[in-house]
């Protein structure tokens, strides 16, 4: 770009800051981009050799600044299946009030045209965590749908995402907005919808947005001209009382044994819990306390919201490290299991003992008495068994059309198939997302390899890391008075339908671009063996027909399958700049092994897995 191009470019670039910076409803944003604009402007953007070291460094912060602007003005954040999600600054390419404004103008017109003529007005609840910015994000949200005639129910401050996604069943509500980031860092914040009511009917009903409906919403926000253009209510919203909540954890409870013999074994369970600094704390403790989990001890370090997680470099149980403070809380209590929940309580994790996982160092701490995280597939088998004990008929032989579904996302383990049929159910498989495997017919259980866990499909069309973590609890009671553990349950899995081993490996891009450039690569370049298994199936999941893809709609990823039956997956991922390939390999086990050949089984399981992980590293190019 010459010289003179970039000055127009920046021209054109400095107009549009200052038509937002006069649009903002958020003093404190108008300033941050002020200053960053004036910081912009103060100087020339290079300098002749003869300049002094501060007349480089002034340069260079002229550049930064007009760098930083360029990247927060090179679109409006875009609004698609996850809603909105970003880090919490000014500007368009930024969570902030004047984003959320014109969202949920939006979304409100979407509303209003999908029900024109009906009576009564939309409904939508409002629900938000305690994320920077998290309050007037969601009393934006419930202003500007007043102002146009739709009736706004807000939920009471900091809960989690699993009350918002009850609430749009419970109180038929045409819509719901959660205001959350998840586990995302600190900086992040995010804008969940979801449909129900009268919008969608059908068993997606209270579900997150999936297509087309993400894209009418987002072509009714890129018809906002302006935030002074819209409209805003003082007042007139329904603030919920202490109600939702009640009813929100009667539902939970319900799935809890009643039976005094179920209540005696809860007294006897003791229970780490996290909520990882998130909202989820108090719900979760009510929820055990009710169905009889009274020994409940809660990391006092990670107990009570905090936006800024400052235990945690990454909010998120399956970062490394997320949960040494339970884990070692665990160790130090004596506890029978670790649940730990991410930030908006949507998302459960799970530590055990395992005895051939301990170490000979640091006598009495948690890794020298083999306490180690699950992995998200052999959480979701273990739930999975549950359900299907619950549902099904284990060893019925033959499945029933109108038989319960057990559902899992394409990148989660083939196990769950395996129980769903071994007990007579179903099984479905998705595309990767709970607005996917929410929205199965028939569902009783479905999960994804991610942390995610619904159990109860009726009432929370969504994960939810409560009433899985209730469900776990049980798991964990019920062994405990046998006197056996969640690995032994994992062992019978193993003797049952083969130990399933899965892992993940995951490439982060700065470049963008070579996020294409590597799945093309793959595509054009498949390798012939992995773990010196010969490759016998590849199929790119975004072509190929209906029968490759078990009947899912198209999407970029591709799967390759070898002889001995290892699957690999690989996609870019929705939500981060990375390409993540998804591991799985299948080890025979004797229906009546040893303990003992079952840790062999999976000791040779890990050895090929880590093989499979270099051969497809090696043929990403990383």
């Amino acid at each position: 770009m010459t010289e003179s191009a970039a000055q127009d470019a920046w021209t054109a670039l400095a107009a549009q800051v200052r038509t937002w910076i006069a649009d903002d409803p958020d003093p404190r944003t108008a300033a941050e981009l002020t200053a960053l604009l004036d910081q912009a402007e103060s100087g020339p953007t290079s300098t002749p050799e003869s300049a002094s070291l501060e007349e480089q460094y002034a340069a260079r912060e002229v550049v930064a600044a007009r760098e930083d602007l360029a990247d927060r003005f090179q679109g409006l954040l875009q609004f698609g299946t996850a809603g909105l999600r970003g880090a919490v600054a000014g500007g368009p390419h930024r969570m902030n009030r004047a984003v959320v404004i014109r969202a949920a103008s939006g979304l409100g017109a979407y509303l209003l045209g999908e029900l024109e003529g009906v009576t009564p007005a939309p409904r939508v609840v409002v629900g938000h965590d305690a994320r920077h910015g998290s309050v007037d994000f969601a009393r934006d949200t419930a202003a500007v749908l007043t102002a146009v005639g739709i009736d706004v129910i807000m939920l009471p401050p900091y809960l989690p995402t699993p009350v918002l996604a009850f609430a749009v069943r419970h109180l038929d509500a045409d819509a719901g907005v959660m205001v959350t980031a998840s586990h995302n860092p600190p900086q992040d914040n995010g804008y969940k919808v979801y449909l129900g009511g009268r919008v969608v009917t059908d068993s997606g009903q209270g579900a997150q947005i999936v297509p087309p409906m993400d894209g009418a919403i987002a072509a009714e926000i890129a018809r906002v001209p302006s935030v002074a253009a819209v409209p805003r209510a003082a007042d007139g919203w329904t603030t919920a009382g202490p109600e939702i909540v009640d009813a929100y954890v009667a539902q939970v409870g319900a799935l809890a044994d009643p039976s005094d013999e179920a209540r005696a074994r809860a007294k006897d369970l003791r229970i780490v819990l996290t909520p990882m600094h998130g909202v989820g704390g108090a719900t979760a403790v009510r929820v055990l306390a009710e169905a009889g989990y009274t020994d409940v001890h809660l990391v006092a370090e990670q107990a009570e919201p905090d936006p800024d997680f400052p235990t945690v470099a990454f909010p998120n149980p399956e970062e490394p490290g997320a949960i040494d403070l339970a884990v070692a809380l665990a160790a130090q209590v004596q506890a029978d299991v670790v649940i730990a929940l991410d930030p908006d309580a949507d998302r459960c994790a799970a530590a055990v003992i395992d005895l051939r996982a301990r170490t000979h160092t640091g006598a009495g701490s948690a890794a020298s008495d083999g306490w180690r995280m699950l992995h998200g597939d052999e959480t979701g088998a273990l739930l999975g068994s549950v359900l299907a004990q619950r549902f099904g008929t284990p060893g019925a032989g033959s499945v029933a059309q109108d038989a319960p579904v057990l559902a899992n996302s394409i990148v989660s383990s083939r196990l769950l198939s395996r129980i769903a049929a071994h007990a007579g159910l179903r099984h479905a498989q998705t595309l990767t997302g709970f607005k996917w495997i929410s929205r199965v017919d028939g569902l009783v259980f479905g999960y994804e390899e991610a942390l995610g866990y619904c159990v109860d499909p009726g009432s929370v069309r969504d994960k939810d890391g409560i009433s899985a973590a209730l469900t776990l609890a049980g798991l964990a009671a019920r062994l405990k008075a046998d006197s056996r553990g969640a690995v032994d349950v994992l062992d019978d899995l193993a003797r049952q339908h083969g130990l399933h081993l899965t892992d993940q490996l995951s490439a982060r891009f700065t470049d963008l671009s070579q996020i294409p450039t590597t799945m093309q690569r793959l595509r054009e370049h498949p390798p012939v063996v992995l773990a010196g298994s010969p490759v016998v199936s590849v199929v790119d999941l975004a072509a190929g027909s209906d029968a490759d893809r078990d009947g899912l709609p198209p999407t970029d990823g591709i799967r390759l399958l070898t002889q001995d039956d290892t699957r690999v997956i690989v996609r870019p991922s929705g939500t981060e700049p990375k390409v993540k390939c998804y591991l799985e390999v299948v080890v025979p086990v004797e229906e009546h092994a040893s303990a003992e050949s079952v840790g062999e089984a999976r000791r040779a399981a890990r050895t090929r897995l880590d093989a499979v992980r270099t051969d497809v590293a090696a043929a990403l190019g990383l």
